[in-house]
């Protein structure tokens, strides 16, 4: 569809397509007259928000009428306790997507590049493109980042780097040794954003935590998000770490009361509860094993996921088997956007809607 106003919008919107989230229940399920869908396509958390997160949110009614802490003081308090960091270090943002923007506008411009691998997160390059920087997407090496390429694919123009570890859409992974090569080979004016949103979820003794090398590596950000293990994906609330220089830069361009009172509130928390966090990663743990097996049963190949998804490889256009999942009434992530044209992602839900969503499969392929 053409647009009267595209001539005169800034450069690089032009190419950008809107980031397109999962389909929600309700409307699934207002276009086909169905009802008792399930939605397994956001990599949302599948139990319920902790009583202890529901008591202080209820407390925070009192004081609709007011302004959040613009600040975020008692957010950032609670997480630069939590990552051993001091509070100048942290930045929050709706969503670590806020966050994200936030870097691409702060050192990305026209004439600069902007490198990620392919398969990448889809709001690196639109966040890169709305700043009018130049794209280079690296093929990727078995779905996931090929750090060698990225390295050589960083020129005097490259102003940014962006690492998905674990990756979205593939669950892809890098191990502490490969991606502390690849940071100290960067150039220092080059920012290198590690994104761990779902870093709570990996279980392995050699996944790093990026966090600690900010003192080493000043030119290193790392960005989480309580949208995922945190069950707090309605409220949008994330954060980066990083150097205090760096941090404030991003708060330079930070919008006001950015992170709402809940949001806040909520995440503090979050924080606090050990146990809500604990049964979190469990029920992943068991989903994960539970998709994995219902898959190797069906035949099909998937790639191995540390996230709360996987993506599935169903042997035929995407869109078909998805169109053919919704009429089940099972709503999962067709990732042709991503250059994966016969891949599914499906993220875990509790153990009754992975079954239900093996059995359609079972029925549809």
């Amino acid at each position: 569809m053409s647009n009267a106003f595209l001539h005169i919008a800034s450069p690089g919107i032009a190419s950008i397509q809107p980031y397109k989230p999962g389909k929600p229940v309700s409307e699934l399920e207002r276009e086909l007259g169905i009802c008792n869908s399930i939605k397994l396509a956001s990599n949302e958390n599948p139990i319920a928000v902790s009583q202890r997160v529901k008591d202080v949110l209820q407390s925070e009614f009192a004081e609709l009428a007011r302004y959040p802490d613009g600040a975020g003081f008692a957010l950032r308090e609670a997480l630069a306790n939590r990552h051993g960091v001091t509070s100048k270090q942290i930045t929050i943002g709706n969503g670590s997507n806020d966050v994200l923007d936030m870097i691409a506008r702060v050192f990305l411009s026209p004439g600069f590049q902007s490198v990620f691998s392919q398969h990448a997160f889809a709001v690196y390059p639109i966040a890169s493109m709305s700043v009018g920087a130049d794209l280079v997407a690296v093929p990727a090496v078995e779905f996931g980042h090929d750090l060698h390429a990225m390295l050589n694919a960083i020129t005097d123009k490259t102003r940014v780097v962006w690492i998905a570890n674990p990756n979205n859409p593939t669950g892809t992974w890098l191990n502490e040794a490969e991606l502390m090569h690849f940071v100290e080979q960067v150039p220092s004016d080059v920012i290198i954003v590690i994104d761990e949103a779902y870093s709570e979820y990996v279980r392995l003794d050699d996944y790093p935590d990026a966090t600690q090398w900010i003192t080493r590596f000043p030119n290193v950000i790392v960005t989480r998000t309580f949208s995922k293990a945190f069950g707090l994906a309605a409220l949008r609330v994330g954060y980066s770490v990083s150097h205090p220089d760096v941090a404030d830069l991003l708060n330079r361009v930070r919008q006001p009361f950015n992170v709402n009172s809940f949001a806040q509130a909520g995440a503090v928390a979050a924080l606090d509860d050990d146990e809500y966090l604990a049964e979190s990663i469990r029920v992943n743990d068991e989903g994960l094993v539970q998709l994995s097996q219902g898959l190797d049963k069906l035949g099909l190949t998937y790639i191995p996921s540390v996230g709360n998804f996987v993506a599935v490889n169903v042997g035929r256009p995407v869109a078909e088997v998805d169109k053919a999942l919704l009429m089940e009434g099972v709503i999962t992530r067709p990732v042709e956007n991503y250059g994966l044209q016969h891949h599914l992602r499906i993220s875990v839900g509790l153990q009754a809607e992975n079954a239900r969503a093996l059995t359609a499969l079972e029925k549809i392929l």
